[in-house]
């Protein structure tokens, strides 16, 4: 069977493409399927040991079976979805945020509060191994299976704390200048202190862990990808 593989960041850069094709024999895993990757494409094989696979836009391990026809993903660790209880926004966008639109959407007569947490594009970072001064980030997304992921975060997060009553979870991507707001997290609730703001800390952070968005360091003299270091399991999805 063969199979098209989509990459994302450090992989895109490394094959000079953002997808690859394989040929495999039936049946066929995630294991089997990053050894092919390996062997056809050598720019790669230093990266897929420690990627992530994702089968049909969720988290998949190396005995997870691959099919014809499956939507097959491979990224780096990253630096939608059902029937919500209360008003949600999720989107992955290069448009400039409107926060106060955003609010209007969770707000309703029984909320009194709603926290926020805004990011923004810094430009001095400071970091081993990055630029000294940012001139700009670089984001991409795995669009579909990143909205996908917010809709998740969002019932962790009722999980935890069911008095939140709204939730906003936002990513920007493509070129983003200093200053620029790249993420933003909301949550609304009756009063603030019914969940909301340990739910938007919890936001960012999760987002952080399972989203698949990653960026790239823009400097004068350099660029790089930044990676995580949290690899999902399958209690990730």
């Amino acid at each position: 069977m063969e199979l098209e593989i989509r990459l994302f960041a450090t992989l895109k850069d490394r094959a000079g493409q953002d997808r690859v094709m394989i040929r495999l024999e039936e049946p066929a895993t995630v294991a089997t399927l990053l050894t092919a990757v390996a062997q056809s494409y050598p720019a790669l094989a230093a990266a897929v040991a420690s990627s992530i696979v994702s089968v049909n836009k969720t988290f998949a391990t190396a005995d997870t079976a691959v099919q014809p026809g499956d939507d097959i993903a491979i990224f780096p660790p990253v630096s939608g979805g059902q029937e919500m209880p209360y008003p949600t926004f999720f989107a992955v966008t290069t448009a400039e945020l409107d926060i106060h639109d955003i609010h209007k959407r969770l707000t309703q007569p029984d909320v009194g509060a709603i926290i926020s947490f805004t990011g923004s594009v810094r430009g001095q970072t400071q970091r081993q191994g990055l630029p000294g001064e940012t001139s700009y980030l670089e984001y991409e997304a795995y669009s579909e299976m990143a909205e996908l992921k917010m809709a998740q975060i969002a019932r962790e997060i009722w999980e935890r704390w069911p008095l939140v009553k709204g939730i906003a979870i936002v990513q920007r991507i493509g070129q983003l200048e200093v200053g620029d707001t790249t993420t933003f997290i909301a949550c609304a609730a009756g009063h603030r202190d019914q969940g909301a703001f340990e739910a938007a800390r919890y936001g960012i952070d999760r987002l952080k862990e399972i989203v698949p968005v990653w960026k790239k360091e823009v400097g004068r003299d350099k660029s790089v990808w930044v990676e995580g270091h949290y690899y999902p399991t399958e209690e990730d999805n």
